[in-house]
């Protein structure tokens, strides 16, 4: 059996293999309600070989939403509404994931086939952002600094939105901390310049989310924690492979159970070196400093690669977005690619199954 489709359990949760789905947003809710599209979205994924499919980012509350189209679980109809869906996955052998985020600065956005970019409107349903910091993310409008409160009130929304989630169905739940987005934005110095507990030194930057993974354990003791972290800013002064080691570690002694390792996404002027796997030497170090679980992501698109980075010790496990989206059933090409015999092809696909 090759590496990528050994199982892997964490905290009692059994991915019966590593190659995951990454979560996706896709910009297609009706007031934060998952639709019939999520629901065919993410089950196709189960269908055709995933051993972990996460939902795409998920607000924990409405303001936290990238855009107004974005899911929700910041009420009990949602999560009513993924029932379902997580159990759809379930069925089809995958564990059901969610990524619990919420956006902060890069809220009230446009979705990216709308006709508009930058920030939406108040007239055209937008709203007021808030950040730890004042600062705008270029292009967008300028945030309002959080108070003390507003952390608190925060917090509990992320331990409410996990809540919501496990008692939907959902035995994973990977808390945002990447790609520029709330967290994140706590976490780096060119967002946050504030001069109270939560800014300053680099304990003070993560303070928020490690009080973060402590409320959503103490919410769902059983439940999987994963964190996402974006292990560089890709501009001068800013967030550091350094600092996320340290980060990882603390957020795994806080209860984390692995950290997604991904990049990038605080700010415009990015400078982005593109390239087959170009994420994974960051997962690799921390895989290596922290001895704490990782997932890698970052243009991973054949089976071979992917059981490379595994074979070499490079992570743990392998998330995949666009090449699940050109293929909903890589990992039934991946285990006939890598000569694994398998016992998960639906019954219904045998036919189609490559011969040795």
């Amino acid at each position: 059996m090759s590496a990528l489709f050994r199982p892997l359990t964490l905290r009692g949760t059994t991915m019966r293999n590593r190659l995951w789905v990454s979560p996706m947003c896709q910009y297609s809710a009706d007031e934060g309600m998952p639709q019939e599209w999520h629901h065919v979205h993410l089950a196709q994924f189960a269908s055709g070989g995933a051993g972990l499919v996460v939902a795409e980012a998920t607000a924990v509350h409405p303001a936290g939403r990238i855009s107004p189209d974005d899911t929700g679980l910041w009420n009990d109809a949602q999560r009513d509404a993924w029932a379902p869906i997580a159990a759809a996955i379930r069925r089809r052998g995958a564990v059901a994931g969610i990524q619990l985020a919420h956006a902060g600065r890069k809220a009230s956005t446009w979705p990216p086939f709308a006709p508009h970019n930058g920030s939406v409107p108040a007239s055209a349903g937008g709203w007021t952002t808030a950040a730890p910091s004042a600062i705008a993310f270029d292009g967008f409008d300028t945030p309002v600094a959080l108070d003390a409160a507003g952390i608190d009130a925060v917090v509990a929304d992320f331990a409410t939105a996990a809540r919501r989630a496990h008692d939907a169905g959902f035995e994973v739940l990977e808390l945002h901390g990447a790609h520029g987005y709330l967290l994140h934005q706590f976490l780096s110095p060119l967002s946050n310049r504030r001069d109270d507990e939560y800014g300053g030194s680099l304990a003070n930057r993560a303070r928020l989310l490690l009080r973060v993974v402590d409320a959503v354990r103490a919410e769902v003791p059983d439940a999987t924690i994963f964190v996402r972290l974006s292990a560089t800013d890709w501009a001068e002064g800013g967030w550091d492979l350094a600092q996320t080691t340290t980060v990882a570690r603390w957020a795994g002694e806080h209860g984390a159970d692995l950290i997604d390792i991904s990049s990038g996404g605080l700010v415009a002027h990015q400078q982005i070196a593109l390239a087959p796997g170009y994420q994974v030497p960051f997962a690799a170090h921390v895989r290596r400093e922290t001895g704490l679980p990782v997932s890698a992501v970052g243009l991973i698109e054949d089976a071979a690669h992917a059981e490379r980075i595994l074979a070499d010790g490079e992570a743990d496990a392998v998330m995949a977005g666009r090449e699940w989206l050109r293929d909903p059933h890589f990992a039934l090409r991946a285990a006939a690619e890598l000569g694994d015999d398998i016992d998960y092809w639906p019954a219904q696909y045998l036919r189609a199954r490559p011969r040795r």
